[in-house]
């Protein structure tokens, strides 16, 4: 069993008309996602804006909810989750700060577009990829170091340690 924890806003975007059907639809998504596999489920989202003065936390179909207090941003509770539980977590956002602490943490990164074409195809809703990559790819692209001129070392075709631990993670869902 592996522990995922989801920035939900960063899976499910912002822009919906209805958010509260986006959210209630991702969740559902990920109850069904839970009943095949028996995966331990944490979704964050966003309460910074208008959320309630306390972090309110729910479960529904085995999917633990939570939503950060007002003035919180999803990215510290899921920081501070990680950095407190010492498990080894599977982190889906494509956020770049979050992906630098999971590592930090011995807890693996996952692009939100893996997960969500994974999860969509186990659960039986499958997704059209908007482009021809796969979910290999999308690991790997995501979260490449590009911001470091240098010259790397090594094979340039046998994989990174971080990229492994990336497939390894994606093949666990």
């Amino acid at each position: 069993m592996s522990h995922i924890i989801i920035d939900g806003y960063n899976v499910i975007g912002i822009f919906h008309k209805d958010m509260e059907k986006a959210r209630d639809g991702f969740v559902n998504l990920l109850i069904d996602y839970k009943k095949i596999k028996a995966h331990d489920i944490t979704v964050v989202f966003d309460g910074y804006k208008n959320g309630a003065g306390t972090e309110h936390v729910a479960v529904r179909g085995g999917v633990k909810i939570i939503y950060s207090r007002l003035g919180e941003r999803a990215d510290d509770v899921i920081k501070r989750i990680i950095s407190r539980d010492r498990k080894e977590w599977i982190v889906v956002s494509n956020d770049r700060d979050i992906a630098n602490h999971s590592w930090s943490v011995n807890s693996i990164p996952v692009p939100s577009e893996s997960f969500f074409e994974i999860v969509s195809r186990h659960a039986g809703q499958g997704v059209k990829q908007t482009n021809e990559e796969t979910a290999d790819e999308l690991s790997c692209k995501d979260f490449e170091e590009d911001e470091y001129p240098h010259a790397s070392k090594g094979n340039p075709y046998r994989p990174s340690k971080k990229e492994k631990a990336i497939r390894r993670a994606l093949s666990k869902l």
